[in-house]
């Protein structure tokens, strides 16, 4: 882990935050002050974080002013009355007094060992538009006088700085998909081409980081993930539990939120093919949490994103700026106390997290990719994001690890394919569907949970037939696991069994879940959606009374779960599994709960415990089982041979 920063690499993880400097906000670059930009980088380096994302902000650094003639017509840009210089700055717009303090500001960072991601068109931040006011009246992001611009901008600028130690990657700005709103994917593909483009053309040994918010697995959207995919070197999640659908519910430091980075981000890398980092997070203000229980959040994260190898995670932001009385600090209140440190610069619980967590980082090996036991195929016609996310959720309380694809791409090898909370008439093409059920002819196992979904074929492919399709009235009941289950579900369809297995039913005797041999494998079905259901149920993973939806997925997933190295029972501690060698894993076991968790792990027949990494050992209960105990929001990485 001490060798050379790299977001494109496997194995590889670092730390950082955004940064503004304490003194100024977003104003810094105007309101320069060189020795406190020195003292705020001197401390973030001695807490042990490696990276910052800084933003030259765009109406700062290209200051264009349209000077207007008769009838407004535009007649040239300039610096205010000044016509712009005849030199390379000056026909990019650019401002060399700017162009100065960033240099500055590099060094400084060189100075103190950090690496620099740069937002280049950085004309959003914290919920106000930075704009060169030759274009404030402009569609920035479609119109092609501003789009050419822009290129002028990154062109001049990643050539001034691409000889700079201190810069690692280049951002094409920060969350550039609000700064304007597009008609279509098509103008997203291209305003995003055009800006990376512009970047590799000058300088492509570094990597080009998406720097979006909110991207769309639904490809009927403006911004997508599978576009940022192919266009970017890197992609990148914003996870706030605020202001992402269907994250607000539980506390930041239970499950729900403690997994909201890792599957988001998950999801990204999956679906876009492409690393991804955790680039902004925070808890945004103190009604979300305390600044321990901030702390205890951050350390699970940093946990869960290494252990899933997202790569890098920054904190937002270096310091508070509660004393900032201009907007967007004026308008938003969730923007005032984001920092590691004060405004007086003393720290917060965070930095302590932060700090321990680079220490072992810094000694511990490189981690393989984790072990992956089942693909997750999201449909068309349903909310991707949140099945997603309830189906990753469960999957790590039953104790196996998901990747995702969709549906319609070709067909990933899998022992287990699970189809979450289909909906609608499209959730599949009759090819792709047709090769899903060959590879379970050929012995794979489905799961396929419906919500109002159409499959064809279908009774035959589940051993049931149907009889009719009714909207419910009320929730679906059903036991399962000596435990009753009650679930939100749109539609009850009446089936007889035509080979079914029926493992549970309604209390009319209604088949609900079943299972049926199909050649050599075998296809469960669940006639609710409880990935739907349980992703708008406040409680619904962490609550001592919360229905133990996981137990299903852990029937759906024995074959994989019996081959996996340690079996466990406690649904909030979760376990990856990194092959160092044939005789040689790792084992990451992450407590996402704020309370005390302990378990007895087995161990595969013919592997053994050698030591702990990190965190409280083990006790040995015999050859093939240890006793753990994690304390809250907390991890152990563990070391087994064979």
């Amino acid at each position: 882990m001490g060798k050379d920063f790299s977001l494109t690499e496997s194995g590889r993880f670092t730390t950082g935050c955004n940064y503004w400097a304490s003194h100024a906000g977003i104003k810094m670059w105007s309101d320069w002050n060189k020795d406190v930009v020195d003292a705020d980088l001197k401390q973030i380096s001695e807490t042990g974080l490696k990276v910052l994302r800084v933003f030259p902000l765009w109406s700062d650094f290209q200051p264009l002013v349209s000077l207007k003639g008769c009838a407004g017509d535009h007649v040239e840009y300039a610096f205010g009355d000044e016509p712009l210089p005849d030199t390379e700055s000056g026909k990019a717009g650019v401002s060399d007094e700017m162009m100065e303090r960033f240099q500055i500001f590099a060094d400084t960072a060189k100075k103190y060992g950090l690496k620099l991601i740069v937002g280049l068109i950085t004309g959003w931040m914290s919920g106000r538009l930075f704009v060169p006011s030759a274009f404030e009246n402009k569609d920035v992001l479609a119109d092609s006088e501003v789009v050419r611009w822009q290129i002028k901008f990154v062109k001049y600028f990643v050539k001034y700085f691409r000889n700079h130690e201190a810069v690692a990657a280049w951002d094409l700005g920060n969350e550039c998909n609000c700064m304007g709103r597009l008609p279509d994917r098509s103008h997203a593909y291209l305003w995003s081409s055009a800006i990376a483009n512009a970047v590799k053309a000058v300088d492509n040994s570094r990597p080009v980081v998406s720097g979006m918010h909110s991207l769309k697995a639904n490809p009927s959207a403006v911004w997508t993930i599978e576009d940022q995919g192919e266009i970017m070197d890197v992609l990148t999640t914003h996870p706030y539990p605020r202001f992402t659908p269907d994250c607000d519910q539980d506390p930041v430091n239970e499950i729900r939120n403690g997994l909201h980075a890792t599957a988001e981000s998950c999801l990204y890398s999956d679906l876009g093919a492409k690393p991804c980092i955790v680039e902004e997070i925070g808890t945004l203000a103190s009604v979300f949490a305390s600044e321990k229980i901030a702390a205890d959040y951050i350390r699970t994260v940093l946990f869960s994103s290494w252990a899933h190898d997202h790569r890098a995670l920054l904190w937002w932001c270096a310091y508070d700026q509660d004393h900032l009385a201009y907007a967007p600090y004026d308008w938003n209140a969730v923007e005032r106390y984001l920092g590691i440190f004060r405004k007086d610069r003393t720290p917060k619980p965070l930095a302590s997290a932060f700090s321990s967590f680079s220490a072992f980082i810094g000694s511990a090996p490189e981690l393989p990719q984790r072990k992956k036991d089942a693909v997750c195929l999201l449909t068309a016609d349903q909310f991707q994001w949140s099945v997603a996310y309830s189906s990753f959720v469960l999957s790590k309380q039953a104790g196996f690890d998901i990747e995702f694809q969709a549906a319609d791409d070709k067909l990933k090898d899998s022992s287990l394919y699970l189809m979450p909370s289909i909906a609608g008439g499209r959730s599949i093409s009759r090819r792709r569907w047709l090769a899903l059920i060959e590879k379970v002819r050929a012995g794979a196992t489905l799961y396929i949970s419906m919500k109002d979904g159409i499959l064809a074929p279908f009774d035959e492919i589940v051993g049931l037939e149907c009889q009719t399709m009714v909207k419910r009235s009320s929730p679906a009941l059903f036991s399962f696991a000596d435990t009753s289950f009650a679930v939100d579900s749109p539609y009850r369809i009446n089936f007889k069994t035509k080979g079914a297995k029926v493992i549970s039913d309604e209390s009319d005797g209604n088949p609900l879940f079943t299972s049926f041999t199909l050649g050599k494998g075998t296809v469960f079905f669940l006639s609710v959606p409880i990935e739907t259901y349980t992703s708008t149920l406040p409680g619904a993973f962490h609550l001592p009374d919360s229905t133990p939806f996981r137990h299903i997925y852990s029937m759906i997933a024995s074959g994989v779960i019996d081959k996996r190295l340690i079996g466990k029972s406690n649904p909030f501690i979760g376990i990856t599994e990194h092959e160092i060698s044939s005789s040689e894993k790792i084992i990451v076991a992450i407590n996402y709960s704020s309370q005390d968790a302990s378990d007895e792990f087995s161990i595969a027949h013919g592997w053994r415990f050698v030591d702990a990494l990190y965190g409280n050992a083990p006790q040995r209960k015999s050859e093939t089982a240890v006793s753990v105990s994690l304390p809250p929001n907390s991890a152990v990485v563990l070391r087994f041979s064979s």
